[in-house]
Protein backbone atom coordinates (compact mmCIF):
# COMPACT_ATOMS: atom_id res chain seq x y z
CA UNK A 1 0.00 0.00 0.00
CA UNK A 2 1.53 3.72 -1.30
CA UNK A 3 1.52 6.20 1.55
CA UNK A 4 -1.17 8.07 0.01
CA UNK A 5 -3.48 5.30 0.39
CA UNK A 6 -2.57 4.53 4.02
CA UNK A 7 -3.31 8.73 4.50
CA UNK A 8 -6.67 8.75 2.91
CA UNK A 9 -7.60 5.63 5.12
CA UNK A 10 -6.14 7.67 8.12
CA UNK A 11 -7.82 10.81 7.36
CA UNK A 12 -11.21 8.73 6.62
CA UNK A 13 -11.10 7.22 10.02
CA UNK A 14 -9.42 10.35 12.03
CA UNK A 15 -12.93 12.82 10.61
CA UNK A 16 -15.51 9.67 11.62
CA UNK A 17 -13.77 10.12 14.80
CA UNK A 18 -13.95 13.42 14.60
CA UNK A 19 -17.87 13.20 14.09
CA UNK A 20 -18.91 10.54 16.84
CA UNK A 21 -16.83 12.31 19.28
CA UNK A 22 -16.40 15.83 18.29
CA UNK A 23 -13.61 18.50 19.80
CA UNK A 24 -12.20 19.20 23.30
CA UNK A 25 -11.57 16.14 24.35
CA UNK A 26 -7.87 15.17 25.60
CA UNK A 27 -5.01 13.81 22.92
CA UNK A 28 -5.14 10.58 24.69
CA UNK A 29 -8.70 9.92 24.03
CA UNK A 30 -8.22 10.71 20.04
CA UNK A 31 -4.93 8.79 19.95
CA UNK A 32 -6.42 5.62 21.36
CA UNK A 33 -9.85 5.95 19.26
CA UNK A 34 -7.66 6.54 16.45
CA UNK A 35 -5.21 3.37 17.10
CA UNK A 36 -8.21 0.64 17.49
CA UNK A 37 -9.84 2.51 14.72
CA UNK A 38 -7.09 1.73 12.11
CA UNK A 39 -6.13 -1.95 13.37
CA UNK A 40 -9.77 -3.00 12.32
CA UNK A 41 -8.95 -1.57 8.94
CA UNK A 42 -6.72 -3.96 8.75
CA UNK A 43 -3.62 -1.60 9.36
CA UNK A 44 -0.26 -2.49 11.30
CA UNK A 45 0.06 0.47 14.06
CA UNK A 46 2.14 0.62 16.87
CA UNK A 47 1.37 3.60 18.90
CA UNK A 48 4.22 6.04 21.48
CA UNK A 49 7.04 4.26 19.59
CA UNK A 50 9.79 5.48 21.54
CA UNK A 51 13.14 6.02 18.98
CA UNK A 52 16.35 6.61 20.48
CA UNK A 53 18.56 9.40 18.77
CA UNK A 54 22.53 9.08 18.79
CA UNK A 55 24.44 12.10 20.58
CA UNK A 56 28.10 12.26 20.71
CA UNK A 57 27.90 8.55 21.11
CA UNK A 58 25.22 8.65 23.41
CA UNK A 59 22.19 7.03 22.95
CA UNK A 60 18.89 8.67 24.75
CA UNK A 61 16.35 6.19 24.69
CA UNK A 62 13.88 8.36 25.83
CA UNK A 63 14.38 11.01 23.20
CA UNK A 64 10.94 11.24 21.66
CA UNK A 65 7.83 9.51 21.40
CA UNK A 66 5.70 8.94 17.84
CA UNK A 67 2.00 8.76 18.46
CA UNK A 68 1.09 6.74 15.92
CA UNK A 69 3.27 4.97 13.27
CA UNK A 70 1.14 3.61 10.50
CA UNK A 71 2.41 0.78 8.08
CA UNK A 72 6.25 1.31 9.50
CA UNK A 73 5.75 4.20 6.90
CA UNK A 74 3.31 7.56 8.29
CA UNK A 75 3.78 9.03 11.59
CA UNK A 76 0.76 10.61 13.09
CA UNK A 77 1.00 12.94 15.80
CA UNK A 78 -2.16 13.80 17.64
CA UNK A 79 -3.29 17.07 19.08
CA UNK A 80 -6.04 18.76 20.77
CA UNK A 81 -4.92 22.45 20.91
CA UNK A 82 -6.99 25.58 20.19
CA UNK A 83 -4.41 26.09 16.82
CA UNK A 84 -1.49 24.26 15.31
CA UNK A 85 1.61 26.47 15.26
CA UNK A 86 4.89 26.02 14.14
CA UNK A 87 6.20 24.46 16.52
CA UNK A 88 4.03 21.90 16.47
CA UNK A 89 5.01 21.53 12.86
CA UNK A 90 9.08 21.18 13.65
CA UNK A 91 8.08 18.66 16.16
CA UNK A 92 6.30 16.41 13.27
CA UNK A 93 9.09 16.86 10.78
CA UNK A 94 11.75 16.01 13.26
CA UNK A 95 10.33 12.99 14.46
CA UNK A 96 10.00 12.17 10.63
CA UNK A 97 13.58 13.02 10.20
CA UNK A 98 15.37 11.00 13.01
CA UNK A 99 12.99 8.10 12.29
CA UNK A 100 13.75 8.28 8.73
CA UNK A 101 10.05 8.48 7.33
CA UNK A 102 8.39 10.24 4.24
CA UNK A 103 5.25 11.20 5.28
CA UNK A 104 3.55 12.64 8.60
CA UNK A 105 0.49 13.58 9.36
CA UNK A 106 -0.61 16.53 11.90
CA UNK A 107 -3.87 15.83 13.60
CA UNK A 108 -5.40 18.56 15.70
CA UNK A 109 -8.84 17.34 17.01
CA UNK A 110 -9.51 20.48 18.50
CA UNK A 111 -11.32 21.66 15.51
CA UNK A 112 -14.58 22.38 14.35
CA UNK A 113 -14.43 20.56 11.00
CA UNK A 114 -11.27 17.97 11.22
CA UNK A 115 -10.43 19.13 7.64
CA UNK A 116 -8.96 22.23 8.87
CA UNK A 117 -7.05 20.71 11.49
CA UNK A 118 -4.89 18.42 9.40
CA UNK A 119 -1.26 19.16 8.27
CA UNK A 120 0.55 16.57 5.68
CA UNK A 121 4.20 16.86 5.93
CA UNK A 122 7.30 15.56 4.31
CA UNK A 123 10.27 15.18 4.92
CA UNK A 124 13.05 15.63 1.30
CA UNK A 125 10.50 14.88 -1.28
Amino acid sequence: MTENEITFIIIEESIAIHKKLGAGLLERVYQEALFHSLKKRGLNVIKELMVPILIEDVQIDCAYRIDILVENKIVLEIKSVEFLNDLHVAQTLTYLRLGGYKVGLLLNFNAVVLKSGIKRLVNNL
